[in-house]
């Protein structure tokens, strides 16, 4: 829980609307790596993003991390929540935090009884959502990293270089067991890095889960959110990270309905790869190269969750999925034609 009188007090030292005014608070969500509250005071509505107080000192710097990014998107078509105020003084609620806008939307993470209305039964709205959702990504791709003062947030110079070397490193940390596929798909990301690498600002973990969407019809993408894995890299990973399980025929109930969301009539998976080139202006013929390394990070990540699972049912799910992610890039490895 925060100190309001101690956030009332900072808030007070700002220029921010509602000097004086009673500080209205709701603990929205949160876990271990983030706290979310939305904050009223006069006329300011907003919502405070912080980490708990049990999360290690790295989330700090995190936290300004991804407020670096949201204020950066400040003017651009990319839909996002506006950057309000950022405090990085322990001494007003022990942690570094910010302000963000509060959308007024809908998240997909979570639901568990199907679309809202009218995405439940209006399967044309439906396709809506997913063309919005890989355009959030194209937009993304168009941001002057460079332009808005984020040369230091990744180093994409030696990016598709460092993954295989970087991620190994972390598996070989955490491994209990053999994951069948992983030298296999290792060896061939080594020999297959794309060779019209266009260096961008990704956000390292795209997904329905990570975006709200406006109320109502037509779908409209309202914010992209959680940026804790933000850099600049290749923005063409976020789209693989999309697309690595989106299935080719949406009318397929099977395949359709093997995510955490419904994809029962969405674009197919080529249609979101041609909407994404139309809008980013980037080149997909080399896709499979990205999906192969979605899909052995993802299980990389997974693995992480699996190994500490102990009795918790949710990350004991996960050790079936990372199998099936690693045979899967290598068999993609396996049969693609690309060549680098």
């Amino acid at each position: 829980m925060i100190d309001i009188e101690r956030l009332a007090a900072w808030l007070d030292s700002t220029d921010l609307p509602g000097r004086g005014a009673p500080v209205e608070h709701r603990f929205v969500s949160g876990g271990s790596q983030n706290e979310i509250y939305e904050i009223r005071r006069g006329e300011l509505h907003c919502a405070l993003r912080i980490p708990p107080a049990s999360a290690p000192a790295t989330r700090d710097d995190g936290i300004m991390r991804e407020w670096r990014i949201i204020e950066a998107l400040h003017g651009s078509d990319v839909p996002h929540t506006a950057a309000i105020g950022v405090c990085a003084d322990p001494s007003v609620l022990g942690r570094t935090f910010y302000l963000m806008g509060f959308v007024d939307g809908w998240s997909p993470m979570g639901l568990t009884g199907g679309w809202p209305a009218p995405f439940d039964t209006d399967l044309d709205g439906r396709r809506g959502l997913a063309l919005q959702l890989v355009e959030g990504i194209a937009l993304l791709s168009k941001v002057d990293w460079q332009a808005k003062g984020l040369q230091d947030l990744g180093r994409p110079d030696g990016f598709h270089e460092r993954q295989v070397d970087r991620w190994t490193a972390f598996l070989e940390r955490i491994k209990g067991r053999e994951l069948p596929g992983f030298d296999e798909s290792s060896a061939w990301l080594r020999s297959h890095r794309p060779i019209d690498f266009v260096p961008g600002l990704m956000h390292g973990d795209y997904q329905f889960a990570n975006v709200m969407y406006h109320h109502g019809a037509p779908a409209r993408l309202a914010a992209i959110v959680d940026w804790e894995m933000g850099t600049v890299g290749d923005p063409k990973l976020d789209l693989a990270w999309t697309v690595q399980g989106w299935p080719e025929d949406t009318m397929d109930v099977a395949a359709s309905g093997s995510s955490y969301v419904d994809m029962y009539a969405m674009p197919s998976r080529t249609e979101m790869l041609d909407h994404y080139a139309a809008v980013s202006g980037r080149q997909v013929d080399d896709i499979d190269y990205y999906i192969v390394l979605a899909k052995w990070k993802l299980a990389v990540v997974l693995e992480q969750g699996f190994q500490r699972a102990g009795s918790d049912e949710k990350l004991n799910a996960f050790g079936p999925i990372v199998l099936d992610l690693m045979r899967g890039a290598a068999d993609l490895a396996a049969s693609t034609d690309y060549r680098g």
